[in-house]
Formats: C-alpha cells, structure tokens, sequence
C-alpha cells in the first residue's frame, strides 16, 4: 500500500513540473476546460460555455491575452496591495487562472500587447513595459510614449493600433455637451466648441516613440463625445469606435423632449472613422427610430431641426441611448462558428440616466460584419449580467462587462467591473458537455428607507435634483458620480458642503480610492431653506448619521460667497 503512495506521489511531483510554465520546456498538458455552473451567472447562445478564469480582482476595465495565454487586466482603482494592473496565468490548463500577480501603479482603462510590450493608459498619459520570455508580469520599467491634456470629465484613455506604425487614442469630452454652465438647466452651449481643441475626438501618434505631446495637428476625427470602445479592423485596415451619447435631454429640456424620450434618446453610435471625419458632437445628437442628426437643445433644438447637422457623419448603428459602450473587438479566430467570423463584439457597461426607470445595457452583443458593414441585425450574445431583477442603479447590478479580448485559440474574455469577475467564453460544436444548472433565484427588492417626517422636506428636494446622479441609494455611479453614504465629503465639514451646492464641482474628486469624473452644477438658486434641508436629508439618511445644517449656517456661507 505505502509502495503505491509513493509512486503516486513521485508522479503528481512529475506532472506538476511538466505543467509547470517555469518548467525548461515551457509546457502544460492541457486538460478538458468545462463551463462553470450556469455559465458564471451569464447567459449565452446554444452550445456556448463560460468558465470564471478569476473572480474578485478589482473594478476591471479592459483587458488584454498574450500568445501564451496569459492575462492582463486594467483596474480603475489600485488593489489593496497598490496595483493597477493584474496578471493571470492558467499553469493546470483547466480554464481557471492558478496564479495572480499585481503590479504597476497605473490605474486606466486601455491595455494592449504590442510588438513584445504591454501597453497601457493612465488619464493622461500611455506607457509601455517590455514583457519578459516565460514571465508573468513585464520589466519593472516603463516608457512614457504620449502625454495626453489633463483636466476632467471623460478621462478614460483607450487605444488601439493600425499595424502601420500608429496608436490611436480616443479622447473624451469634458462636458455633457459644452454648456456655459455644465450640467445645467436650460444654459446654452459654447459656440464654436473650444473643447473640440484637445478633447471629444481621436488623436494619432507614433507606437514607437518616445515623449510625444497631443497637439492639435495629430487630431485624427472630431465630434465624438467618448468612444471607450475603440478598435482597428485589420479585415478592411480602418477604424471603428462606439460613442457614449450625451445625457439629459428631458431634465435640461424638458420644454423639448418627455421623460420617456429620455430613456431612449440619444442613440450610443457606432462608427467606422476616417481621417478628418467630424461625427458632429456637441452641436448634434442622433435619433435611432428616425435614423438621423438633430441639433442639440444647447445650439437651439427643439428636437426637429437639423441645420448643421446635415453634414455630420452619420453611423453604422444607432444603438439604445445610455447603455454605455465600453469596449468592441472583431472577432478573427476559428473556434466559433463561421458567421462570427470578422463580425463585431461590443460590451455594453449598463445606463446610469435614464431618470426613474429600469437601467439598460449591461449585456454583450454581436454585429454581423462584411467588408467592415453591418451585413445583418445585431444581436444579443452574452447576456443576465445585472441579476435577475432589474436595477434602477447601476450599482446595484450583479456584474458590469466592461472589456473585451481574444484568446490565442479564440475564446473571447469579458471583464466586469463590479467585483472584477473574468469569463472566458467558448464553443462546444457537440454540445455542452453536462453540467449542473444553478436555478435562478430573483433577489429580494431593496425596501425603500423610512423617512422621518423632519426630513421629508429634504427628500423632496433631493428627490427632485439630485436623485438623478447620485441614485434613490445614496450610492452614487462608478467613476462617474460620487457616493453619498459614508464620505467625508457629505459627513464632515458643513461649510465645504454648503459651497459645493452653492458653486458646483468641476474637478474630479478621490473617495476611498476611486476618481468621480462627472460636474456637478450649480444649485445656487435653491432657497436657503431647501439647502439646508436636503443637506439634512443626505447627512442624517442612507444609514448616515451627522448633525443638521442650518437655515443660519447656509446663510452665512452664502453671505461669505457672494
């Protein structure tokens, strides 16, 4: 018996080296890879499989596979241990990543193998590590290629290349659309757009090289409000983007277009781009039921006229308004059936505005592509990410797809950026292989909060003009606008929280880590007494409990302001 052991033991010693990637021969026998129990909480096409490669990483953002399959994952917020950037490796060839790794300190969204490097972004600048033979994770040293314009707003700094020596980085807008006063009831737009300088646009630079600085002369297409996703077609050599449309035509124009507009209106466009193509942002938004650009209410819209719009390029699709596109990748591998072929895959990260109704989007979805055109419907792919209740915060979604990459055998990858969840997703031509089914169990509504009858007032207040960005919870939108819920921002010092009301917020702020990018307006014209009472409210709810403020103390701080 003790015989039997040992020679049990000496060969799982053995196989374990051979597995082993540090091994001489860089091997690992590759065992069956089965899709997890109910595909890891997603839903997808017949005879399609998920596996959880890993779960927990962080707020994932994109992600990128090198040719030995190893992962590397963008977080918006450094881990507990400072990271920015995960590296995953599967050394058992179960489909499950066996060994992480942090490193960097860079934070962002895009990341990119090329020409034996690791590419990836901050806000403000792009970088690049060599990667290392058999190593995990690159060279602890890193290249400043591209100094991007700093500031807030849309900072997210994805990229792709065109195989001929270029990187193209997208740029996204500061503003909503380039009010005079942001984020603000009926105040117009700056015409022209002085932001269209350095911002909401595309830019072209060298992959190579070193300290290149964005000017104007390297814009490469214009009049894009913020296309996180960003991809170069190698099929037909070109350039594709998704747009996230701008936001709040019904609370800012109410005159002009209902609630229910707002929910689908304007369309998240996806667009092939040229050199010099100008897609008409601010001055336009498109219309997906009626399939062209209007002029914005900011330029003198009224929801019918075009003026100036004619002339802007129009998309290949129009999608739902506010599902947020966040990533696209055509897909070249041979696993999936043919008609995937060359077709393209976008990751919908899930709306935040759509005022009081169901949030949309969360989901992956594939366009039928020929010669670089949509050559059928698009289609829903990946799908039941946010649970199986609807949510009207996106917080509240069980999962968020943010990223997309192809593995070297063509299994696609989608990050999530609630928990940092990692699917890798294949096909199974004979079928599925048998695998237990998890019921799905609808979750159990929030219950709404009890109002105490002297904060009433408040809630009224906040129900009517702050609810929209900063949620029914408190809880605030990821990366967009800040939490509510124990912050020193709303718990600490009163007079700092008055003049945030009374000024507004342009600058982006840090809580527990995380930037929140989105301005805030002015609410100046609120009373003194409705300032004071909806500072209550947001102080003393959403399990918060801190002193009130004062009609007295609103006054003294708007004394001092004026």
């Amino acid at each position: 018996m003790r015989s039997n052991i040992a020679a049990c033991s000496i060969f799982l010693t053995l196989a374990f080296f051979h597995c082993s990637p540090e091994s001489p021969e860089n091997e690992k026998e590759e065992s069956a890879i089965l899709p997890d129990p109910y595909n890891g909480g997603i839903t997808l096409p017949p005879d399609f499989g998920a596996t959880i490669v890993a779960d927990s990483l962080g707020r994932g953002r994109h992600l990128t596979v090198r040719d030995n399959g190893d992962i590397y994952v963008h977080l918006r917020k450094l881990t507990d241990g400072g990271h920015g950037i995960v590296a995953l490796r599967d050394t058992t060839g179960n489909g499950k990543a066996d060994r992480l790794q942090g490193f960097s300190e860079v934070t962002g969204t895009g990341i990119e193998i090329h020409k034996n490097h690791l590419y990836y972004s901050s806000r403000t600048q792009v970088l690049r590590s060599p990667l290392l033979p058999d190593a995990l994770t690159p060279a602890n040293t890193a290249d400043t290629l591209i100094q991007l314009v700093e500031g807030s707003g849309h900072m997210e700094k994805p990229f792709t290349f065109d195989g001929q020596g270029n990187i193209y980085v997208n740029v996204g807008s500061f503003s909503n659309a380039c009010q005079v006063e942001k984020r603000t009831k009926g105040s117009p737009g700056f015409d022209p757009c002085e932001e269209l300088e350095t911002r909401a646009g595309i830019w072209r630079f060298k992959d190579e090289a070193e300290g290149q600085i964005q000017d104007l002369s390297l814009r490469y297409a214009t009049g894009i409000r913020n296309a996180v996703a960003l991809e170069w077609n190698t099929e037909v050599h070109a350039l594709f983007a998704v747009q996230h449309g701008r936001d709040d035509l019904h609370r800012f124009w109410p005159e002009h277009f209902t609630e229910i507009q707002n929910v689908e209106l304007p369309s998240e466009e996806f667009f092939q781009v040229n050199e010099g193509d100008d897609f008409g942002w601010p001055y336009c938004y498109h219309d997906p039921f009626r399939k062209a650009k209007y002029l914005n209410p900011e330029y003198g819209g009224d929801g019918e006229k075009i003026e100036r719009c004619a002339t802007a390029k129009m998309p290949l699709i129009g999608f739902p308004g506010h599902w947020g596109p966040n990533d696209i990748l055509f897909y070249r591998g041979d696993q999936f059936p043919e008609r995937y072929k060359n077709g393209a895959f976008i990751a919908f990260h899930g709306s935040w505005n759509r005022l009081n109704h169901d949030q949309a989007g969360f989901n992956v979805i594939f366009v039928p592509m020929e010669g670089g055109k949509p050559s059928g419907v698009w289609e829903v792919f990946a799908d039941g990410f946010v649970g199986p209740a609807p949510v009207t915060n996106p917080g509240n979604a069980r999962f968020r797809p943010c990223g997309l990459a192809e593995g070297p055998d063509g299994s696609l990858y989608i990050v999530d950026s609630q928990v940092g969840r990692v699917w890798r997703i294949m096909y199974y031509p004979e079928g599925l292989p048998e695998m237990a089914v998890e019921p799905v169990v609808a979750e159990k509504a929030e219950e709404e909060e009890t109002i105490a009858p002297e904060l009433a007032a408040g809630k009224l207040v906040y129900d009517a003009y702050c609810k929209a960005c900063h949620m029914d919870n408190g809880k605030g939108v990821p990366g967009m606008n800040p939490p509510l819920v124990e912050t020193d921002w709303v718990l600490g010092d009163k007079t700092r929280l008055i003049k945030v009301v009374l000024n507004g917020l342009s600058d982006p702020i840090e809580i527990n880590g995380e930037i929140y990018q989105n301005a805030m307006a002015s609410f100046s014209f609120l009373s003194d007494q409705q300032i004071a009472d909806v500072l209550t409210y947001i102080r003393q709810s959403f399990g918060n409990d801190a002193e009130a403020v004062s009609i007295a103390e609103v006054k003294e701080v708007r004394a001092g302001n004026e």
